[in-house]
């Protein structure tokens, strides 16, 4: 009877055990979510950077690349639900954050294409507009209304997901990430806005991309070690 006991728990913890080995095989743990957002917003961000340097523009706006990345990414979400035979708990926690980042990111893109729309419809109607005043003598110039370093808001939120995850994952590199891109951000306080896209270009790269080729590495050799 003790021998059959023993033995039962050894299949037990061999079952949790073989459990926990499939449940690593998540979104977030094999990469995939890290290296393809990282990537989208790092090129969107630096070819942002190079429209304002070089003053140019492309046929459509280059965030498109980013929306378009959100339906690969539910798909890759879906298709890996399905295939994922064991849950963690943690889980739950680092997809509502990022569902959170997601709604977030979506709120502050109409903030920024709203607000100055209907901010100039509101001087329109009281008869006033903004000028840009030269005090070198040079003409004045009228100028619509703007959110002025809005994407150093960008920059902060990126960091939150990422930290969170890092915390729960307890993946090191997402951690000095973030930490790295709340420096970021503060250096954003005090630059032009077209540099603030190359610090959300570098953002990017720390918060998702380095991580998510770490992640990619370290799923793939243990990939290989369970065949």
């Amino acid at each position: 009877m003790s021998e059959e006991k023993q033995l039962t728990e050894q299949e037990s913890l061999q079952l949790i055990a073989n459990m926990i080995q499939k449940a690593k095989g998540s979104y977030h743990d094999t990469g995939i979510g890290s290296l393809l957002w990282g990537a989208v917003v790092s090129i969107a961000s630096f070819v942002s950077y190079l429209q304002r340097e070089y003053d140019f523009t492309l046929v459509i706006d280059i965030w498109w690349l980013v929306f378009a990345a959100i339906v690969p990414q539910v798909y890759i979400s879906i298709k890996e639900k399905k295939n994922l035979k064991a849950k963690q708990y943690d889980e739950d926690v680092v997809n509502a954050v990022w569902l959170v980042f997601g709604i977030s990111i979506f709120a502050l893109s109409f903030y920024q294409n709203i607000v100055p729309v209907q901010t100039e419809k509101y001087f329109s109607q009281e008869g006033f507009t903004m000028m840009k005043h030269y005090a070198d003598g040079r003409p004045d110039e009228i100028i619509r209304p703007f959110t002025p370093s809005l994407y150093s808001v960008y920059i902060l939120i990126y960091a939150f997901p990422t930290m969170v995850t890092g915390m729960v994952k307890k993946f090191n590199p997402m951690k000095i990430g973030a930490l790295i891109t709340y420096g970021f951000f503060m250096l954003s306080l005090f630059t032009e806005s077209k540099y603030d896209m190359l610090l959300g270009s570098a953002s990017a790269l720390v918060c998702w991309f380095i991580p998510g080729i770490i992640l990619r590495n370290k799923y793939l050799a243990q990939t290989r070690a369970n065949v």
